[in-house]
């Protein structure tokens, strides 16, 4: 077993896991009425679900970094021992899921010394560089191993040496025997759940678990994103935000060249999670007023006529929604790492499935988004906030924000933009908000919002933009409103007061929304990585501003990480 040296003083594992520092997010309790009130093999399901969930967490702990395991059981034999450095090392292990992570600060946080995070994290040899990895490809280019370089370019590869070159092996083959595992777990969900749409989902998806073959997931992905009206919810997530080593392959002309000529696509790597919950009805009742709208907005989409999209222009939309009471979140999905999912669109523009006519399903996670502390609340808006525009702040507004954001990664070009290389999720996630606030007013328009709730989202979702601290440009999520924030502060759409407050300027916010949304889907189009890094990098901008913002919200709220409480899943997992 080998020995590790903790990298974080006491003193700092005492202040990070101290409770001002520590966001709880707490998801169902063991007696929560939502479990209570399921149908007894709906219960039943729910363990056997969490138990599949755990597995996956288990694997994709190996996907993010080679080292977790062992450091996991290296903590946990310290802890036997009476180690209280280990103990609480053990709490933000847990919590963010694994040895690195970044803060809410943008701080990196390596819990072990001398273990740190690799551009290609647990998937690629941890001692491959960027050089060395475009130069063995474009050999075996040149050399007609076309075949092997597919296989290490799939986004469902672990890769590994082989003597001078590279080999990509599935990771269904990779993690052979645990996936069996979870494929089992699966299975005798379905023979105890009350719906038979959930059961023959759960069925597809173990079956995928068993054989390595990206068709068997296209059809378990295509079911799932039918599911509306099921008791449970389970999920496995498959996104590639974490790979930052795929990515660079753009940056290499003539090895872009090589896999141009022979029709391959350098995918980035799936991380994969868990998410295991239960439908509440009614919020899911008030998601579902947005699809009929869907249509419209397609066809209101810029440059609509040079592409495809998911969401079709005259036909019922493919898209499903949920809201879900959350019992589990593993792997992936429930990493605590400087934020937390709050919902997801799935399958990715990348996936199999929406190529055989599959759709795509939003799930909304109801816990994550729940705010606990409205003094907290209060405090922030009274440090960063116009005291005139209080009043058009509401919680809930970011929601009705998020379920924008989510639909709107269904709109716009279908095709995967790899060409962007690491821009193209900033690009996309801009892309995503830029959608929710460009079509507001076309929604309130059409019925879907009142005038009040118009404001309410524009000055919410301004007032919510601001960070605590710049980000790297690897956070995706976090500097596309950086970007944001400095384009809306050129042209008008909010201005700091001489106190140093947001001020909204209401009614230029949508338009300029529309201008940058339409600014994205050109470069989406394009596919130009050059056009992408620009657009970046000029408006990439960290301003005085936002760093006067950044030090109010920063005296409002000590937060650095965060962490997931899930009592009833505990629960379940121990259960016979």
């Amino acid at each position: 077993m080998p020995k590790f040296e903790l990298n974080l003083t006491i003193e700092e594992l005492e202040k990070r896991t101290n409770k001002d520092y520590l966001i709880t997010k707490k998801f169902l309790k063991a007696d929560a009425p939502e479990y209570l009130n399921l149908e007894e093999g709906d219960k039943k399901a729910l363990k056997y679900l969490c138990r599949a969930a755990e597995i996956l967490e288990k694997i994709n702990m190996q996907i993010d970094c080679k080292h977790n395991l062992e450091v996991k059981k290296f903590l946990e034999e310290e802890i036997q021992k009476g180690n209280e450095q280990a103990r609480l090392t053990k709490i933000l292990f847990d919590a963010q899921k694994g040895v690195n992570a970044i803060d809410t600060m943008s701080s990196h946080i390596r819990l072990i010394k001398g273990i740190e995070e690799k551009p290609g994290k647990g998937v690629y040899p941890e001692d491959l560089s960027k050089e060395e990895f475009h130069s063995i490809l474009t050999k075996m280019i040149k050399e007609g191993k076309i075949n092997e370089v597919k296989n290490i370019l799939t986004q469902r590869s672990i890769v590994i040496r082989n003597g001078d070159e590279l080999k990509g092996i599935d990771y269904i083959d990779y993690f052979k025997e645990d996936f069996s595992k979870m494929a089992d777990e699966l299975d005798k969900a379905s023979e105890v759940s009350t719906n038979s749409d959930f059961n023959e989902y759960l069925k597809l998806q173990a079956k995928a678990l068993r054989t390595a073959d990206p068709m068997l997931d296209a059809y378990a992905d295509k079911k799932w994103a039918t599911l509306q009206d099921t008791p449970l919810e389970f999920t496995i997530t498959r996104e590639n935000y974490e790979d930052e080593m795929t990515g660079t392959i753009v940056e290499n002309k003539e090895l872009s060249t090589l896999l141009k000529a022979h029709n391959i696509s350098p995918i980035p790597k799936d991380f994969l999670g868990g998410r295991v919950g239960i439908i509440n009805k009614k919020g899911t009742e008030a998601l579902m007023a947005i699809k009929k709208y869907l249509p419209t907005l397609a066809d209101n989409m810029p440059y609509k006529d040079e592409y495809e999209q998911t969401i079709s222009t005259d036909e019922d939309a493919k898209q499903t929604m949920v809201d879900v009471d959350m019992v589990m979140a593993s792997g992936d999905v429930g990493e605590y790492r400087g934020g937390i999912t709050l919902a997801e669109n799935l399958p990715n523009s990348d996936k199999l499935s929406l190529t055989i006519g599959g759709g795509r399903r939003n799930v909304y996670h109801r816990q994550i988004r729940f705010i606990s502390d409205m003094k907290k609340l209060q405090e922030r808006l009274d440090a960063v906030l116009d005291p005139e525009q209080h009043k058009y702040y509401l919680d809930e507004a970011d929601h009705w924000f998020t379920i924008g954001h989510e639909n709107a990664h269904s709109l716009g070009p279908k095709e995967s933009s790899e060409k962007l290389g690491k821009y193209r999720n900033i690009i996309e996630e801009n892309k995503a908000d830029m959608g929710a606030l460009a079509f507001v007013d076309l929604l309130t328009e059409l019925g879907m919002y009142t005038q009040e709730q118009r404001l309410q989202i524009i000055v919410t979702t301004m007032a919510d933009n601001f960070l605590k601290s710049k980000p790297t440009l690897s956070q995706a999520h976090r500097v596309r409103t950086v970007m944001q924030n400095k384009y809306f502060a050129d042209r008008g759409g909010y201005e700091i007061t001489p106190d140093g407050k947001i001020h909204v300027n209401i009614d230029k916010v949508v338009p300029i929304a529309k201008e940058m949304l339409a600014e994205i889907i050109r470069i989406q189009i394009d596919g130009d990585f050059n056009k992408a890094e620009k657009y970046v990098k000029d408006n990439f901008i960290w301003t005085d501003n936002m760093e006067l913002i950044a030090q109010k919200l920063q005296k409002v709220s000590k937060a650095l990480n965060g962490t997931l409480e899930t009592e009833l899943a505990n629960k379940l997992l121990t259960e016979e």
